[in-house]
């Protein structure tokens, strides 16, 4: 069994009197793709801002590389070895493509290292490199996602969560991201996955969660969330 990245404990998260996500608990094993499924409003993109600082939890415990997290300021869970891509993107639109992923480095400091990763990514999704000199905001939804991608991987993170990453996307660029999310867990990334596409995340992933208004109702290896009546039924459209 691989050692814990990521540990989430009986996590409470609240926005005002609206209790979001209910004594939550998950675990990311390194070298795993996890996957978090559920219906809009579920609680998935919470658990990832959560995670990555940007909401404050309640209560419980969220760990990463066996240290506590869940009051650490988000710049400084970055620097601790996590990157977030965002639902929706969220690229700078008046920055180029080579910009946006400087973006993503600007917390490290060797050349080299930064070259080299940049390499990899327009490696990994050579759009990118076809339109390195481009405004972001003028990419295609599919090539913003390739670079939202992109970006968080120049943080070179230990853990890399991607929120919605094939949501709004041409079904053509959806099989190439996914694609390049399993190369880059091959590579030895470990990663948190948000979708709903939940057929394209099981096939990805080595486990799931399944939530349902911010409570974790179904958990297990990815072969057999697919096999589950429940599962199948709820959101594989069977």
């Amino acid at each position: 069994m691989a050692p814990s990245l990521l540990k989430i404990e009986n996590l409470d998260v609240h926005y005002g009197a609206i209790h979001a996500i209910k004594n939550l608990s998950l675990e990311v094993n390194q070298g795993e793709i996890v996957t978090l499924l559920g219906c809009n409003g579920a609680g998935k993109t919470t658990t990832l801002k959560t995670i990555s600082g940007l909401i404050r939890s309640s209560s419980g415990k969220i760990s990463f590389k066996n240290s506590e997290i869940q009051k650490t300021p988000a710049h400084k869970i970055v620097a601790s070895g996590i990157a977030q891509s965002p639902e929706g993107r969220m690229v700078f639109p008046d920055l180029t493509v080579r910009e946006n992923l400087a973006m993503g480095a600007y917390l490290r400091k060797n050349k080299n290292e930064i070259s080299a990763d940049e390499e990899y990514v327009v490696g990994l999704f050579p759009r990118l490199k076809e339109r390195f000199k481009q405004l972001a905001g003028t990419l295609s939804g599919g090539e913003q996602q390739m670079l939202a991608i992109g970006r968080a991987l120049m943080a070179k993170p230990d853990l890399l969560l991607l929120d919605e990453p094939s949501l709004g996307i041409a079904p053509i660029l959806v099989q190439t991201i996914f694609s390049a999310i399993k190369e880059i867990n091959q590579k030895g990334m470990t990663i948190l996955l948000v979708e709903q596409n939940a057929f394209a995340a099981l096939k990805v992933a080595n486990r799931g969660y399944v939530l349902e208004t911010g409570t974790v109702t179904i958990e297990g290896q990815s072969r057999d969330l697919l096999n589950n009546e429940a599962v199948r039924k709820a959101y594989l459209g069977e």
